[in-house]
């Protein structure tokens, strides 16, 4: 007799989740330890699930006209095809075409937070990312175009009631494009999604954390292969 169940798989994964959020917002007084344990959650799911093409840090991303981006919590990046991964002394440095995703992880959401949060996305977004043809058999394809760099905010609580209602849905609304926030997780309570269409919110989910998780790698799998990066371009700062 097969004693597994996959239902008790994907909700076990999500109770993990919000266990472990739920404990670090309990037991940590200090606001940044506290912030540092949420973070340490969220990354450890990412750096555990996602498939091995992508790798998740809490980073710094720059370009190759040497501006780089505010502090990221969560970067999803690739490792595949990006040769060019900075750290030093618990530092880490990515280039701008590696990233897929980028997420600002907070204990609760906000209208502040939603904010906060859309303006550190913006930072990343702005930067200039090189993308080189590609050489093949043939010839060369011309240079992949670049991908949307999706970002997000991953909580465990919120501040609104509802937790996920329209105050919520009017705070995504507005803002930048270039801080828009395409999906996200409050783990007590459910998910979200921005697009073209507008936003909207999946509340209540039963099993947030493992449904914000199985969207998350559904929009990967729907994103191009990150950009053939100009190394060269990078290399310039040599010369400085």
């Amino acid at each position: 007799m097969n004693d597994w169940s996959l239902i008790k798989l994907l909700s076990s994964l999500h109770d993990d989740i919000e266990g472990r959020l739920a404990i670090a917002r309990r037991s940590f007084a200090h606001p940044v330890t506290k912030g540092d344990a949420s973070e340490k959650v969220w990354l450890e799911l990412f750096q555990t699930y996602l498939p091995q093409r992508y790798q998740a840090a809490k980073a710094h991303v720059v370009d190759s006209a040497g501006t780089f981006s505010e502090q990221i919590d969560v970067v999803v990046f690739d490792r595949q095809y990006s040769p060019f991964i900075f750290k030093y002394e618990g530092q880490t440095i990515i280039p701008a075409e590696s990233v897929y995703a980028v997420f600002e992880a907070k204990q609760t959401i906000s209208s502040d937070l939603v904010h906060y949060a859309q303006k550190k996305i913006a930072s990343v977004r702005r930067l200039h990312r090189t993308s080189l043809p590609i050489p093949h058999a043939g010839g060369t394809y011309p240079p992949r175009p670049l991908p949307h760099i999706f970002g997000g905010l991953l909580t465990f609580e919120s501040d609104w009631k509802p937790p996920l209602g329209q105050p919520l849905l009017d705070t995504l609304g507005h803002g930048e494009a270039e801080g828009r926030l395409d999906i996200g997780c409050v783990a007590a309570h459910g998910m979200f999604g921005c697009g073209n269409g507008g936003c909207h919110a999946i509340s209540p989910v039963g099993k947030p954390a493992t449904a914000f998780l199985f969207e998350l790698i559904a929009l990967l799998q729907s994103s191009a292969t990150v950009p053939m990066i100009d190394i060269r371009a990078y290399a310039k700062w040599l010369a400085s």
